[in-house]
Order: C-alpha cells, then sequence, then structure tokens
C-alpha cells in the first residue's frame, strides 16, 4: 500500500510513495494523451527537433564540434520547460477541456514569473554543462579547440579517450541527477498551483524524487533511454519520444503529489513533515 507523506507542516503538498514499476503506468497514460490529441503533441515535438537541428548546423558551421554532443544535452537540462505546452495538453484533457493552440502556447501565463525562473535555472545547469564540456577538452587538449577530425580521434581512438569519456559522463551525471531532482516535477507543480513558487515546486520535487528513489531512478533511466533512442535516429525520433515523456511526467506529477491526504494512508502517517522523516 503506498503512504502518503506531507512536504510542509501545513496540509500540502503530500507525496504518495509508488511501487517501483509506477513508470510504465505514466507511460501508458502518456501514449493515451498522444492519441488524444496527436497533432498538437507532435506538433511539439517538431519545433524542439527543428532548434536541434539548426544549432547542430551552426555548431559544424563555425568549426565547434565538440559542442555538439554537450549541446545534445540539453534535452536532458531544458527538457521540463520546453515541454510546458504539452502538460498543460494533458492538464486540458483530464479535466475535460478543449486542447487549441493558443492555449498550450500561453501555459505559462498561468504561473508566468515563477515558470519563466525555473526555466532560467534549468537553463543555467545546462550553461554549467556547456562549460564544463569546454574545460574538459581543454584539460585533454591543452593547447587549442579540437577540430572535426581531432574532436573524433579525441573522443575514440587516442590513449586519452577512455579518460575523457568516463570523466565527461561523470560529471553529466551529476549534474543531470541534480537538475533531474529539481525539475522532475517542479514546472507541472507550477503549471498546475498556479499561486505556488519555484522554491515550494523545487522543495515538493525533490522531496517526491527522495522519498520514491527506486521508481524515480527507473523512470531517469527510461527518460534517459527514450531520448537516446529518439536521438540516434538524426533527433527525428524525438518528435514522438518527447511528447512521450512530457505527458508520462504530468501523470506522475499527479500520481505522486496530491494535495489532500487519502483518509486510508492519513490515520496511519499524519502530518509527517520533511525534515522529520528518516
Amino acid at each position: 500500500m503506498s503512504e502518503t507523506i506531507a512536504v510542509f507542516p501545513t496540509p500540502r503538498p503530500f507525496i504518495r510513495r509508488v511501487p517501483v514499476d509506477r513508470p510504465w503506468t505514466w507511460l501508458a497514460a502518456g501514449w493515451r494523451d498522444i492519441v488524444a490529441a496527436p497533432g498538437a503533441s507532435l506538433s511539439y515535438g517538431l519545433v524542439p527537433v527543428a532548434a536541434g537541428w539548426l544549432a547542430i548546423v551552426l555548431m559544424l558551421r563555425f568549426d565547434l564540434p565538440y559542442l555538439v554532443l554537450p549541446l545534445s544535452a540539453g534535452f536532458f537540462y531544458v527538457g521540463p520547460f520546453i515541454a510546458t505546452g504539452l502538460y498543460e495538453i494533458s492538464r486540458r484533457l483530464e479535466a475535460g477541456q478543449p486542447v487549441d493552440g493558443k492555449s498550450t502556447l500561453m501555459a505559462w501565463r498561468r504561473n508566468p514569473e515563477q515558470i519563466a525562473l525555473m526555466g532560467v535555472l534549468l537553463l543555467l545547469f545546462h550553461l554549467a554543462w556547456m562549460r564544463m564540456a569546454q574545460l574538459l577538452f581543454a584539460l585533454f587538449e591543452f593547447r587549442t579547440v579540437p577540430s572535426w577530425d581531432r574532436f573524433l580521434d579525441l573522443v575514440w581512438t587516442t590513449s586519452k579517450s577512455l579518460p575523457f569519456l568516463a570523466l565527461g559522463m561523470g560529471l553529466g551525471a551529476f549534474l543531470a541527477a541534480i537538475a533531474f531532482a529539481i525539475g522532475a516535477f517542479s514546472i507541472p507543480y507550477l503549471l498546475d498551483r498556479r499561486n505556488s513558487n519555484m522554491f515550494e515546486a523545487i522543495a515538493t520535487s525533490v522531496a517526491a524524487t527522495r522519498l520514491n528513489f527506486r521508481p524515480m531512478l527507473l523512470w531517469a533511466g527510461v527518460i534517459v533511454f527514450l531520448t537516446g533512442l529518439g536521438m540516434i535516429v538524426g533527433l527525428l525520433g524525438l518528435v514522438v519520444t518527447l511528447p512521450l515523456v512530457a505527458h508520462a511526467t504530468w501523470h506522475a506529477y499527479r500520481d505522486v503529489i496530491r494535495f489532500e491526504p487519502e483518509p486510508a494512508e492519513a490515520t496511519s502517517l499524519p502530518q509527517q513533515t520533511l525534515r522529520n522523516i528518516p
């Protein structure tokens, strides 16, 4: 049986502990949203794909191939902000409201300042990773930024390849883990609770991730797999996988975070605050 735990001393929000296999339920619900609103969902998938193509072309045009991989990682960092309109599609479908382009494009206006601040924070994580990638290349190259042929040589064929990849993946995973805990539920929370603020959303997201560590670890792995799968076909797969993950994230938020305790469970864990959780 799942448990409901209060995050703050006030009666809301509450966090439910869910089974480890719950991400598959979220994915199924996300797929149903795509089927229910295919045009709007897939259109949102096309926008970041087009932006990704443009960014890659510019990086190659200006002979900055070493930035292609860290730039691609931006989908993991700023994805929650990009998906704001997709969360709104799921919210409207859930509420039985019509889905139209204007309402989803203007979704950020439900809580504009706080959603914008959250987007800036996630962007800062991405910029930090980009700067870290540049420093990493400087550490292994020592003299100049690698051209395209030297970039491939450094990454795959030299004695430096293994430590370079290991250090790069380790640093990226560390930043991504922090960004995931912060951003897993923050923007759905801000979109849903129009009077909430970024700090409340972040605290709730981090607590929900910690209290559901195993299912959220699986969910993070699913996101990485689906995003990587979308990328290996020239980013085209992201047209489907990004909306799928975004819709599923909304359902994860609705499943894990509640604003009233469930009666059968509230008696066993009444008003337990975050700081008292072992």
